[in-house]
C-alpha cells in the first residue's frame, strides 16, 4: 500500500503545478487540464518522489502539447493580463487593459526567447520548487542551481529590455 498522502499532497502542489504549466501553455483552463493529467497518471505510476515527477510529467505534457499544436499549426493561446482575470481596476480601462497585454506579451516573447534549460529553471523556480527539486529536474548539481537561476534571470531582463526598446521605437515612427 501506498505510504503518500495524496489529498495533502493534491491540495500543496496542484496550484503549484498549475502556475508552472500556465506560463507554459498560456492558458489557465488548459494548464488545469494538465495538471489533472499528470495527477491521474502519478495515481497510476505511484513514484518514490511524486512531487518532482508531478512537475516532470507535467513538463513532457505541456511539451507533447506544443509540438502538437505546432505540427497542426495552430497559434498558442495568449496570456489573458492577470489584471483581467482578477478584475482589477485595469479592467474597466481599456488603454490600461491594452497596456498590460502588451506588458505580458512582452514577458512571453523575453521567456520563449530564452533556452530551454534557462526557460524550465525560471519556470520550475516560480511554481515553488526547490534547488533540490530544480536540480533533480534540469539534471544539474544543486550547487549550480542558484548560478544557473541568476543567469536566467539576467537573460530574460536583457531579453525583455530588449523588446521594450523595440516598442518604443516602433512607436516612435
Amino acid at each position: 500500500m501506498s505510504s503518500i498522502d495524496w489529498n495533502d499532497l493534491y491540495r500543496t502542489t496542484f496550484p503549484e503545478l498549475v502556475r508552472f504549466l500556465h506560463r507554459k501553455v498560456w492558458d489557465e483552463e488548459r494548464a488545469r487540464d494538465l495538471a489533472q493529467e499528470a495527477f491521474v497518471r502519478a495515481l497510476q505510476h505511484e513514484p518514490k518522489k511524486p512531487r518532482a515527477w508531478l512537475f516532470q510529467v507535467a513538463a513532457n505534457l505541456a511539451r507533447d502539447e506544443a509540438r502538437t499544436a505546432i505540427r497542426r499549426k495552430k497559434h498558442l493561446v495568449l496570456l489573458k493580463s492577470d489584471a483581467e482575470a482578477t478584475g482589477s481596476s485595469v479592467h474597466g480601462d481599456p488603454d490600461a487593459r491594452l497596456a498590460e497585454k502588451e506588458r505580458w506579451g512582452a514577458v512571453r516573447q523575453a521567456l520563449d526567447s530564452l533556452s530551454d534549460k534557462d526557460r524550465e529553471a525560471l519556470l520550475l523556480w516560480d511554481a515553488g520548487q526547490s534547488y533540490t527539486e530544480i536540480a533533480q529536474q534540469l539534471d544539474l548539481a544543486v550547487g549550480a542551481v542558484g548560478t544557473t537561476l541568476a543567469r536566467a534571470r539576467k537573460r530574460l531582463a536583457e531579453a525583455y529590455n530588449e523588446r521594450e526598446r523595440e516598442n518604443d521605437d516602433v512607436a516612435r515612427r
